[in-house]
């Protein structure tokens, strides 16, 4: 019975289709000429986008009625134009297959409106025939027809007959409506030229927010640079001099020259810390495991390392520091703000794809749209990977990157 009801919507659209087809087709005819005639003119720029507009209407309307049998309207194809509109409308090829499927629906929604329209009728007709089969009495109707249309019997027959195969019109009407709304949806779909676009756009996106990221760290590199190792090693320069200035005077430099020592052991520190920062030397020398385990090993509560593959496989170099620093970060935020107790990094490889996640126990609640996280989100989008943060409050913290890594 489910199946039954659910019929009335394709029934729906092939009942319309025919309409459709004729006012398309209509359209189409008389659009061509138009634009044709007036291409020659200096009218013939807004004559075609007109056209266009129109055309473009009926094809959403055309897309509407298809989602009655999808299940969900077929999406606009359409990209935005820059320059010139008539050039930019013209070169869109959704522009051309929405005035093809106007052409093609005429005799396809024709015939598969009529098909279906004539299944469904004759069915519900033979279920009522006990109401209507009496008023048009025919004696000289061929067998078997004849005992079916002048019998009580008979009606009651076909009655019984057209229950038993509804389920049968209704399969028919509904292959009938799938088979032109998938078609539908292969010419007014969105197609190769709007991904296209949208992943130019994308990645133009990307790099900008790359070129950001990159401006933004070079930045806090020079900061640290010169809040930390420079001021320390220009203290330790001016406590040398000190130092050369008591020696020139016979005095005691011995505890200059110690703080001096101090300060360039400092100084050689933070320059050790900015380098972590900006690719860690433990990558290079022995790989992403092996730096996982010592993050891991750092950390302030119990981490557990999952790795699907062989700690001997390398990856990109640009993978590597890209997942090393997801980890790093997930870590610290779980210490620093989540008071987790345990966490896991599990790192696996499907495919292409190196996926890698840190889960913690702490208490949740994380920003998905933080400092740390858009600045991990930037360097994980620089190699087209995705990244995703999961952290409901109670947690538990869930950070998620996928990085591409052809072979």
């Amino acid at each position: 019975m489910r199946k039954i009801m659910g019929s009335v919507r394709p029934l729906a659209y092939l009942a319309t289709a025919p309409i459709a087809g004729v006012v398309g087709f209509v359209w189409s005819v008389a659009a061509t000429v138009v634009v044709t005639v007036l291409a020659v003119t200096q009218l013939g720029g807004p004559a075609f986008l007109g056209a266009a507009w129109v055309t473009r209407a009926l094809a959403s309307v055309e897309r509407r009625r298809a989602g009655w049998v999808l299940g969900a309207p077929i999406s606009a194809p359409y990209v935005p134009v820059t320059g010139s509109k008539v050039a930019g409308v013209a070169s869109q090829p959704a522009t051309w297959r929405d005035l093809a499927w106007l052409v093609v629906l005429f005799p396809l929604g024709l015939a598969g409106g009529v098909a279906g329209l004539v299944v469904a009728i004759v069915d519900l007709a033979s279920i009522v025939a006990p109401l209507w089969a009496w008023a048009v009495p025919n004696p000289h109707a061929p067998w078997p027809m004849k005992p079916l249309m002048t019998t009580v019997p008979g009606r009651f027959g076909l009655t019984v007959l057209g229950l038993a195969l509804l389920p049968v019109a209704a399969w028919i009407v509904r292959t009938l409506a799938t088979a032109l709304a998938r078609l539908a949806a292969a010419l007014l779909a969105p197609g190769e030229h709007r991904r296209l676009v949208e992943q130019a756009s994308r990645l133009a996106e990307t790099r900008r927010r790359v070129v950001d990221a990159q401006a933004a760290e070079l930045r806090r590199i020079e900061r640290d640079l010169h809040d930390g190792a420079q001021a320390r090693i220009v203290a330790a320069g001016m406590t040398l001099a000190l130092a050369a200035r008591k020696l020139r005077t016979d005095g005691d430099a011995a505890s200059d020259v110690a703080l001096a020592r101090r300060q360039l052991d400092d100084a050689l520190a933070e320059l050790r810390r900015l380098v972590r920062g900006i690719h860690p030397p433990i990558l290079t020398d022995r790989g992403l495991h092996a730096a996982l385990a010592a993050l891991a090993g750092d950390s302030p509560f119990p981490v557990t390392v999952n790795v699907s593959s062989s700690s001997d496989d390398r990856y990109p170099a640009a993978v590597e520091s890209a997942a090393y620093f997801v980890v790093a970060e997930g870590l610290t935020n779980a210490a620093k703000h989540a008071s987790a107790s345990t966490g896991v990094v599990e790192i696996r490889r499907t495919g292409d794809t190196v996926h890698v996640t840190v889960t913690d126990d702490g208490r949740g609640g994380a920003d998905p749209d933080g400092t740390g996280i858009d600045g991990l989100r930037r360097r994980v989008e620089a190699l087209d990977g995705t990244l995703t943060l999961s952290s409901p409050p109670g947690g538990p913290t869930v950070l998620h990157a996928e990085l591409p890594c052809a072979s």
